[in-house]
């Protein structure tokens, strides 16, 4: 039996020679809305990832995680997945590449702008999105399936704005959910306000990305946080709470040589502890308990304040009470 577990944990593993190879643990076979808050967490932290990819590879890991439907969009060196079976629709952005020009100057590109909805939006990653825009509006606009939007980095920025603009367009299908790991801020206080996304937003204790672009410049976050602890493990802490964690995770990774607000922001950090806590809620069902709600994980404190209701753009499709 050992033997057999062995053999299907390799037939598992992903990675062409001289890449770091993954595990794709996720394997779906029903619904997205039907799994746990963990189990989507972990799917949509796994399709992120698997986003990082070459075409031939993101399909045979894809296959694995139960999406045999995969089409790449590219232009310009902003690309995205779109991940689909017979029940579901994923919109994967890839996140940042240190090799791609664009993507550095995505990341740099501080300037706000006007959205294309309501509110100021991070320059930088409006632009990526500006080039994909056109083939996902194209791809979405015949969408029958539940539809979810994901990303890692410059990927979850990307996915939070696309969402968003999928959320207030003519396209008939509205986002389910968006979950993002270690995003940056992308819009300001308007703009957050006037999206109202389901939105779990994942950070690994220090990841520096999270932190940019700094609040002061009037960005804020937006989505519920859920906080990843120094152990890599899901908690629910206080500001003061939270602050000592990072101290702590700080001189933690000093004493491995590492500095903790880059490693951090891996992917596989975020994989690995939300699959860990994954593992150990299904031996909880398995005795007979329940699984918990992502507000069961989420923290209270968020930067964004609450404003009246702006006026809706004409040429936005009408919020309903039920679409927000």
């Amino acid at each position: 039996m050992a033997d057999d577990a062995v053999k299907n944990l390799a037939n598992r593993v992903i990675g062409d020679p001289g890449e770091r190879a993954f595990v794709v643990h996720s394997s779906i076979d029903r619904p997205i809305r039907e799994l746990t808050f963990l189990e989507r967490a972990l799917l949509f932290a796994e399709l992120s990832m698997i986003s990082y990819n070459d075409e031939e590879e993101a399909k045979r890991a894809a296959a694995l995680a139960g999406f045999d439907d995969v089409t790449f969009y590219d232009r310009d060196g902003s690309q995205a997945f779109r991940f689909r079976n017979q029940y579901d629709c994923v919109i994967a952005c890839r996140g940042t590449e240190p090799n791609e020009w664009n993507d550095i100057q995505a990341d740099a590109n501080a300037a706000s702008v006007v959205a294309e909805t309501v509110g100021k939006v991070h320059r930088g990653f409006k632009r990526e999105v500006d080039d994909l825009w056109p083939m996902l509006e194209t791809a979405l606009m015949s969408n029958e399936q539940p539809l979810w939007f994901c990303g890692h980095s410059l990927g979850g920025a990307m996915a939070t704005i696309c969402s968003g603009r999928c959320f207030l367009s003519h396209i008939d299908s509205n986002p389910e959910q968006l979950y993002t790991y270690g995003s940056p801020r992308v819009g300001n206080n308007r703009y957050v306000n006037y999206v109202k996304l389901q939105h779990y937003r994942f950070v690994n204790n220090n990841d520096v990305v999270t932190r940019v672009p700094p609040f002061l410049l009037g960005y804020r976050h937006c989505g519920s946080e859920i906080y990843m602890d120094r152990n890599g493990k899901i908690r629910k802490l206080g500001v003061l709470m939270k602050r000592r964690d990072r101290w702590h995770g700080f001189f933690k990774g000093l004493l491995k040589w590492k500095i903790d607000h880059f490693s951090d922001h891996s992917i596989h950090g975020y994989i690995d502890s939300i699959h860990k806590a994954a593992e150990a809620e299904a031996k909880v069902i398995a005795e007979g308990g329940l699984a918990q709600t992502g507000d069961a994980f989420a923290g209270e404190h968020r930067e964004w304040t609450e404003e009246s209701e702006p006026v809706q753009p004409a040429h936005l499709k009408p919020l309903t009470p039920q679409s927000r």
